[in-house]
C-alpha cells in the first residue's frame, strides 16, 4: 500500500466538485462524492496498476494513469512514484480531458 497524496489541483478539484453539488442543494450527493473519492484512493493506493494508461499515451505522459470513480462521472488521474501515488487532477469524465491535462498552469 502507498499513500495517495493529491496535489493542490486535485484538492481544488474536489472543492469545486462538492461545492458543486451542495450548490445544486444536495448535501447527500456531496457527502456521497467524498466517500466514493475516499474508496478509490484507497483502491489505488492498494492496487496502482488498475488505472487506465489511456491518456497517458494519447498526451504522452508516461505512467499516467486514470480511475473511474463510481457512481460518480469523475476520474482520477494519477501516477504511481517509489513511495507514493500522485494524484494529479479529479475531473468529470464530460470535460475535454486532454486539453485540461495539457495545461501545466492547472497541476
Amino acid at each position: 500500500m502507498k499513500p495517495v497524496v493529491p496535489r493542490a489541483q486535485a484538492d481544488r478539484d474536489v472543492n469545486d466538485a462538492v461545492a458543486y453539488y451542495l450548490s445544486e442543494g444536495s448535501e447527500q450527493a456531496a457527502l456521497g462524492f467524498v466517500d466514493a473519492l475516499e474508496q478509490a484512493f484507497h483502491h489505488i493506493s492498494h492496487h496502482p496498476a488498475v488505472g487506465s494508461p489511456r491518456y497517458g499515451h494519447e498526451l504522452n505522459l508516461p505512467g499516467l494513469r486514470s480511475w473511474a470513480m463510481s457512481p460518480y462521472p469523475y476520474l482520477i488521474f494519477y501516477i504511481e512514484r517509489p513511495s507514493l501515488i500522485d494524484v494529479w487532477r479529479v475531473l468529470h469524465g464530460q470535460r475535454d480531458i486532454p486539453a485540461w491535462m495539457r495545461d501545466p498552469d492547472s497541476w
